[in-house]
């Protein structure tokens, strides 16, 4: 048997840096995802997409709701509790959040997005492609 991590490192390879938009809440809003310089060969071919998986680091969740394992889906009591990992809940052991996102442009290391639910400040643990462009 392989034995078992408990605890490992994960670094950013950018942030949210701005919101377009007067709400910064708003998934609908223009964000700007700026990519540390060093993880600029990585962008290499993102234009060709459509759509872009962004995973984010939850960083304005409390601590205590890492411990959190039962949920009211979309925080209405009248729906029966259920398990995190059964819902959308931002509350879990690792705060990793996940959306796809509308890829609008890249302006060097600086890409614009629309419906990413993140706030400006949050960090960027990883980029994965989507849907592919129309030719």
């Amino acid at each position: 048997m392989q034995k078992q991590i408990d605890c490992f490192e994960v670094r950013p390879i950018g942030y949210v840096v701005s919101s377009e938009e007067e709400s910064d809440a708003d998934p609908s809003a223009v964000k700007i995802i700026e990519i540390f310089p060093k993880y600029l060969p990585g962008l290499e071919g993102i234009d060709s997409y459509e759509t872009l998986w962004i995973l984010f680091w939850l960083h304005k969740l409390p601590e205590e709701t890492r411990s959190v394992l039962l949920v009211h889906p979309q925080g209405d009591r009248s729906k029966p509790l259920r398990g995190i990992f059964s819902t959308h809940s931002p509350m879990r052991p690792n705060p990793i959040g996940i959306s796809q996102a509308l890829f609008l442009k890249r302006d060097h290391n600086r890409l614009y997005v629309k419906e990413l639910d993140a706030y400006v400040g949050t960090p960027v643990l990883d980029i994965k492609s989507g849907k592919k462009k129309a030719e």
